[in-house]
This record gives C-alpha cells, sequence and structure tokens, in this order.
C-alpha cells in the first residue's frame, strides 16, 4: 500500500492506494484505520476502490454500514476514490448520492476530489 500526505486547508489528508484487496470486514477496517492514522497522523483518509471489497457495494452484505460504522468510531473522514458508473443498483446509487451530501463519507472519482472534500469536511 502507498500512502501519501497532502496539506489542505489545515488537514493533514491521508491517501492510500494498493492494487490489492485490503478492506474486506470490520477488522480490516481497523487495520486500515490504525496503520493509517498511526503513520500519518491523519484523521482523513482517501482510499482507492480497488482496495475494497466488492461486498461493500452490495448493501444486502450489510458490510458497508458496518465498515463506515468503523471509521465513524473513530472520527475518521473517509473517501473512496473511483468509477462507480458501472453500479446499477438503486440504493447504492441513493446512498452514494447522500454520503457525498454529508461530511463524514465521500464517494469521489479523483484523488483531488476526495482532498477537497476531505478538507472542506466539518
Amino acid at each position: 500500500m502507498i500512502i501519501k500526505t497532502t496539506e489542505a486547508n489545515g488537514h493533514i489528508i491521508a491517501t492510500a492506494n494498493t492494487d490489492s484487496i485490503v478492506l474486506t470486514d470490520e477488522q480490516s477496517a481497523l487495520d486500515i484505520i490504525m496503520t493509517i492514522s498511526s503513520k500519518t497522523g491523519s484523521s482523513r483518509i482517501a482510499l482507492n476502490k480497488e482496495a475494497i471489497s466488492e461486498d461493500f457495494f452490495k448493501l444486502s452484505t450489510k458490510l458497508a454500514g458496518e465498515i463506515l460504522q468503523k471509521f465513524a468510531n473513530y472520527h475518521i473522514k473517509f473517501a473512496i476514490i473511483g468509477d462507480f458508473s458501472s453500479y446499477t443498483s438503486k440504493p447504492l446509487k441513493d446512498f452514494i448520492y447522500e454520503c457525498n451530501k454529508g461530511n463524514n463519507v465521500f464517494f469521489v472519482p479523483s484523488e483531488q476530489e476526495a482532498i477537497d472534500n476531505l478538507s472542506k469536511a466539518l
């Protein structure tokens, strides 16, 4: 996993990129939170979509809720970077839309947009 940091709007934003799936369950979410936050000192993390299990994007598995709850519990703002246009599920599209209206979780197409959203989140 390649982790880099960017300072924006007074916040340190950590962006992580990997070719392998590293976010698969609640424990892996905790591992990612602890690893990235301890290495970078950041409470704002962006991760590429390819690093996340496809089960996350099937809302019926409840995996998205379980994982995102861990980020919320540890006060981590989280962005997922990727192309979500291939998903046809209306509930998932609605979920992404609602997340993007908030201040804690963002689904964005680019690293720069992740940095922008995470740096402006309250």
